[in-house]
């Protein structure tokens, strides 16, 4: 079936582009594993389950940190089985472990499943969806991979302000039994119907309609071993980045409601400002992605951490509405980068060859630096009473960054 539609649209219009439509679905679902969500779910939690906030936070980057390690297992799995199965079977869990933080009575129920969420939403769904785009697209990459960060953007612009409502009205509890069932609703019956792993065997090549070349697959499958990409440098500079961009990245949105309400602002208003900072990284996303098409990668990547940098000092300044919203744009844009370079750099420097296992260790520690980024602001607030200090002083690791940004070079084969 799916081979006839292709036949027919052959010629007007590429199927990858249906790809990137599905990655989109995949990355607006995994908000069920994101900082954003969880943010206006921590007051209510906290209430409920008489958690401060360190114990929260510890919680949080404990669960983060276990659900890490499993990514590179689930990166071999995605080489081995290929996305669309992967993110089916991915989908049904997730959906399955929303039901279950329903449930959860204490402290140790709670990293569990915060553990589950994290590793199935935040990890496993982007690793699956980037590796699905990359195959789909090679002299565009970048772009398609912004285009589908734009599922991201739209989670945070929907699901803070949606979830505020819906605890309010139905308590947070059922508020995760709805969102396990429209994560099955939304995107199990569009992976069944559309997914397909690779243009090659619909007879198509990356990035347009044309008949794939002769053994087009091999050549489109061609990359650098996980043994080899952990002997170059390239691999823990890029690790480095991402380490930094997630470890701060998941701060500010785990903690943008209370940091907001540490200042002297409504709760509310800190929740109406994600779907803001939404709006900037849609309208950032495509051009970051053309900027990698066109640019040295290390160029990028330097511009990502001086906006991450720019991220945290202009939160430490939120003081009324138009700080708020300067904030918001600030960080939209730092998002934008984050979320584009997590899917570029991987294909980018490695290939495809072992893409789910490179990307899987590189994300990992990604996944990583997002467990310990509570840490720092948890405690501050605990010890001081305010945030500032702190978000001054975690501006010196994007620093760093962009320091060894500066030696990035692609790995040689051998």
């Amino acid at each position: 079936m799916l081979n006839g539609i292709i036949r027919t649209l052959s010629g007007r219009y590429f199927y990858g582009w249906t790809m990137v439509g599905i990655a989109i679905g995949a990355l607006f679902i995994s908000g069920a594993g994101q900082s954003h969500t969880f943010s206006v779910f921590l007051g209510p939690i906290s209430e409920a389950l008489g958690l401060s906030q360190t114990a929260l936070a510890g919680a949080y980057g404990l669960a983060t940190f276990a659900a890490a390690f499993c990514l590179p297992y689930m990166g071999r799995l995605t080489d081995r089985f290929g996305p669309r199965r992967m993110l089916l079977a991915i989908t049904a869990a997730l959906g399955a472990a929303c039901f279950a933080f329903a449930g959860i009575t204490g402290l140790a129920s709670l990293a569990l499943a915060f553990a589950a969420l994290r590793f199935l939403g935040q990890g496993s769904l982007m690793l699956n969806s980037a590796n699905l785009v990359s195959r789909w697209f090679d002299k565009r990459r970048g772009f398609a991979l912004s285009l589908m960060g734009l599922g991201f953007a739209m989670s945070m612009a929907v699901h803070p302000p949606l979830l505020e409502w819906l605890i309010s009205a139905v308590g947070w509890r059922q508020a995760w039994i709805w969102i396990g069932l429209s994560t099955w609703v939304l995107f199990l019956p569009l992976v069944y119907a559309l997914v397909c792993d690779r243009p090659q065997a619909l007879g198509l090549r990356p990035d347009g309609p044309a008949p794939a070349a002769p053994h087009g697959e091999a050549a489109s499958l061609s990359g650098i071993s996980r043994a080899q990409a952990l002997r170059s440098s390239a691999f823990y500079i890029i690790c480095a980045g991402l380490f930094t961009l997630s470890m701060l990245v998941t701060a500010l949105h785990l903690f943008q409601v209370s940091i907001f309400t540490s200042h002297g602002l409504d709760a509310a208003l800190a929740a109406r400002v994600f779907p803001l900072s939404a709006t900037t990284m849609v309208i950032a996303m495509p051009l970051v992605g053309m900027a990698l098409d066109r640019f040295p990668t290390k160029w990028v990547f330097v511009s990502g951490q001086l906006m991450l940098c720019a991220s945290l000092v202009s939160m430490v300044n939120v003081t009324g509405l138009a700080s708020a919203i300067t904030y918001a744009a600030i960080f939209g844009a730092n998002n934008a980068f984050s979320m584009t370079l997590f899917a570029y750099v991987w294909p980018r420097y490695f290939g495809l060859a072992h893409l789910g296992s490179i990307q899987g260790t590189g994300q990992m520690v990604g996944v990583i630096g997002a467990s310990v980024g509570a840490l720092p602001l948890g405690m501050a607030f605990d010890a001081f009473g305010d945030y500032d200090t702190m978000l001054y002083t975690l501006t010196l690791l994007p620093a760093i960054c962009i320091v060894l940004a500066l030696f990035l070079r692609p790995p040689q084969a051998g």
